[in-house]
């Protein structure tokens, strides 16, 4: 009997069955602009529906990174899928885009329809919740590239905006607000430390520490998506600059949307820093320094207004249930951020 792909360790029948699968979840994510049945070579869209004069594409690719060991761990893997879409179009939403289609990539030593079942049932909800489309995946099996069990999982989202309209952070000036729109927890950066932690403390996932959730819970909190912060912002006040806090922290990120000649003053202690932080932090001898690099430390998303407009600010980006706060201003100086 000749070798198939079978025995080389990939499975097209079991492939196959994931179709379905896929063009439900794509379906139930459809929104005007999608052209055609999901399912094809490539997904089409449409901007006609959407009445832009002088549309700018704005696109953004990222992934969920190792939290994905934890998902494994746990057996959860409904959240992550929700991570996916979080990371990707917090992004776009940084320039003013509106999201408007979403594909992933699945990559698996072997795939588990189960497992991917739930991933993918969580990129539809992702996109549900910011309004965009699920227009395409791949779901790539590559035995001897990924071990038995274990996934990857990578995001691309794709938006617009008027070029008028687009937010770049040149209009920033000296003396502006800055707006700390707070995080659900970790959302998807710093977890190989977090990983470590655990391991070195020995901490149990399914212990609360004294919070409201056990660990576990905690750590697999999907990403907030801000679509409903920034179109709130953006309708009631001048929005000069947003910047989406991931890898590299506050002070990695926020200097990211700075001007030449302009620097951000961030007040500690001006936002409330959830205790799994502090936790982490207690547990792995951390420095501070090094957990403003590592994590968001409770804030998902800054946005910088006129200083008149604060307080507007503040009533639009709480306007989805979120905690906000004025927690700093900028100031001349070299593109960097200062916590003090």
């Amino acid at each position: 009997m000749g070798l198939g792909y079978s025995q080389a360790g990939v499975d097209i029948d079991r492939g196959d069955t994931l179709i379905p699968l896929y063009r439900d979840a794509a379906e139930k994510t459809r929104i005007p602009g999608v052209i055609g049945a999901p399912g094809g070579f490539a997904g089409l869209f449409s901007l006609q529906e959407y009445g832009f004069e002088d549309p700018v594409l704005v696109s953004g690719t990222d992934g969920v990174g190792t939290k994905l060991l934890l998902a494994k761990e746990l057996g959860r893997h409904d959240t992550v899928g929700i991570d996916l879409v979080a990371m990707c179009v917090n992004d776009i939403l940084t320039c003013g885009a509106r999201p408007l289609f979403f594909l992933d990539y699945f990559g698996s030593g072997a795939l588990e329809p189960e497992v991917i079942a739930d991933v993918v049932r969580g990129i539809a909800e992702g996109c549900s919740r910011c309004g965009c489309a699920l227009t395409g995946g791949e779901t790539a099996e590559l035995p001897g590239m990924y071990p038995a069990g274990e996934y990857d999982l990578a995001g691309f989202a794709v938006g617009a905006a008027e070029r008028k309209n687009l937010i770049d952070g040149s209009a920033i000036e000296v003396g502006d607000a800055v707006i700390g729109i707070s995080s659900s927890g970790l959302h998807s950066n710093g977890y190989s430390l977090v990983r470590k932690v655990i391991e070195v403390a020995a901490l149990s996932l399914s212990e609360n520490y004294g919070m409201e959730k056990d660990l576990g819970s905690i750590l697999l909190e999907p990403t907030h998506i801000y679509t409903r912060e920034a179109e709130a912002l953006k309708k009631h006040v001048e929005l000069r600059g947003l910047a989406h806090i991931t890898g590299g922290g506050l002070p990695g990120n926020a200097c990211r949307i700075l001007p030449e000649g302009a620097a951000m003053l961030l007040d500690e202690g001006s936002w409330r820093v959830p205790k799994v932080f502090s936790l982490i932090q207690e547990e792995g001898e951390i420095s501070l320094e090094e957990m403003y690099r590592s994590f968001n430390m409770g804030i998902g998303m800054l946005a910088v207004v006129p200083a008149a407009q604060r307080e507007e600010a503040l009533e639009a980006s709480g306007s989805a249930g979120l905690e906000s706060s004025v927690v700093g201003k900028i100031t001349a100086g070299k593109q960097k951020v200062v916590i003090r």
